[in-house]
């Protein structure tokens, strides 16, 4: 007979609640509020919004997919740069960023 797993990961675990840090509203300044919306979103609503105006303007580099090719609106945001890593952008775009 098999002995059952004793994996600590329950399937009747409830779904893992995101910290209240990413959860708290941030306001993005004018550069980054052309590009996402002037509203005031957590942190994570900040990421995916970003995420679709990169796949909705394909602006990810097709030789390289870590990679995002700035247009005009993402070089406000990433400090004048032409192309940026995606963890280089993550960085850059919460310089954009105030507490809400």
């Amino acid at each position: 007979m098999q002995e059952p797993s004793s994996s600590s990961a329950s399937p009747d675990k409830a779904k893992r609640q995101p910290s209240a840090a990413f959860m708290k509203p941030v306001q993005p300044d004018e550069k980054l509020a052309a590009v996402i919306g002037n509203e005031a979103v957590p942190r994570t609503e900040v990421t995916r919004k970003l995420w679709d105006y990169i796949r909705s303007h394909n602006l990810q580099d097709p030789a390289k997919k870590s990679f995002i090719v700035a247009d005009d609106k993402l070089k406000e945001v990433f400090d004048g740069r032409d192309r940026v890593s995606m963890f280089e952008m993550t960085k850059l775009i919460f310089n954009h960023l105030k507490k809400g």
